[in-house]
């Protein structure tokens, strides 16, 4: 009974790591990912003020988060 819940979670894993695979291996993802890149470099170099007080404030409530987890 083990051996076949086992090898039961051992092919899901298997198709769950080859669905994952295709995905990040998917032209149009990797295209739109690096149209993301791409449009975040440009507004940062545009903006670079506003990101940097913004990247303060993302990392200042962060670290607020897991503080209060301690």
């Amino acid at each position: 009974m083990n051996e076949e819940i086992i090898q039961n979670l051992n092919e899901r894993l298997d198709s769950a790591i080859d669905r994952g695979r295709e995905i990040l291996e998917d032209e149009d993802l990797q295209v739109r990912l690096e149209e993301i890149r791409e449009r975040s470099e440009n507004t940062i170099r545009r903006n670079p003020l506003a990101s940097v007080a913004i990247g303060f404030a993302v990392g200042f409530i962060a670290a607020k988060i897991f503080k209060s987890e301690d």
